[in-house]
């Protein structure tokens, strides 16, 4: 990736509206997804947060607005259709196959890029190619050491670290994660944050997280939500000082822990 630049802007959102029948569950959301740069999504429960990164995703359309990617007009695209392109998606819940092994989830990871969905697990131990993609990115996810045990006796942040492994290996640009710290202990959340950190070199990301310590510490832009609206977009200096967002969910600037 010689020729990326950081802070190119990779996914861009502008006045994102999604509406279920009389709800609005987000009005008016813009957010810019950069190269080199992790945006976290904070807001309480209910704020929102889950309907916009299903929406940058794919895998909900906007009632209004446009999404771009590398200034392509992606508004239409399926959540496969922009996998294929360079947006990859971790979900809240762990998606993982349990009874197969760390090389083989992140291998069949790397060939749905590149085969039709019934072709992957007859055509996965004739392709050199997945394999070595899939020892690559197992690594870079520091499960070097995990490569062949069954995925279902992996520790909770381990599922997860496996998890981004999977999403590298469709070779993503933006990288969508909707709480990746959710239910790990302070051991397993200070590795995730460091794996974030490294993999913000050369993609862009965007996380929806609510560890407010593992927000300030990754965080690069925080774009506070409540209501289905964007409160407050910058960096955590500029958040955390917020008047309107202390009132509205952090509470006074003395009860952080950053």
């Amino acid at each position: 990736m010689s020729a990326a630049k950081t802070n190119e802007v990779l996914l861009e959102a502008r006045k994102l509206t999604r509406r279920f029948g009389g709800l609005v569950a987000n009005q008016d959301i813009s957010v810019t997804v950069a190269r080199g740069v992790i945006h976290v999504l904070l807001g309480p429960n209910g704020a929102g947060k889950s309907t916009c990164i299903n929406m940058l995703s794919g895998d909900l359309p906007p009632s209004e607005g446009t999404i771009t990617f590398m200034g392509r007009d992606i508004t239409g695209l399926s959540a496969a259709q922009r996998s294929r392109v360079g947006i990859g998606r971790s979900y809240q819940r762990t998606n993982i196959f349990p009874q197969f092994t760390v090389l083989e989830n992140v291998r069949l990871a790397a060939q749905s890029r590149n085969q039709q969905p019934w072709r992957i697990f007859s055509k996965a131990m004739e392709q050199k190619w997945a394999l070595d993609k899939a020892h690559a990115c197992i690594e870079e996810a520091g499960l070097g050491k995990r490569a062949d045990w069954v995925s279902g006796v992996l520790s909770h942040g381990e599922q997860r670290q496996l998890e981004i492994a999977m999403v590298l290996a469709t070779d993503a640009q933006v990288l969508l994660l909707d709480e990746p710290l959710a239910g790990m202990g302070s051991d397993e959340s200070a590795k995730m944050v460091e794996l974030l950190k490294k993999l913000r070199a050369t993609r862009g990301i965007l996380l929806v997280e609510h560890d407010m310590d593992a927000v300030f510490a990754v965080a690069d832009v925080i774009t506070v939500m409540v209501n289905g609206q964007m409160l407050e977009s910058g960096p955590p200096a500029q958040i955390r000082a917020s008047v309107a967002v202390q009132q509205a969910y952090l509470g006074t600037e003395e009860s952080f822990h950053v």
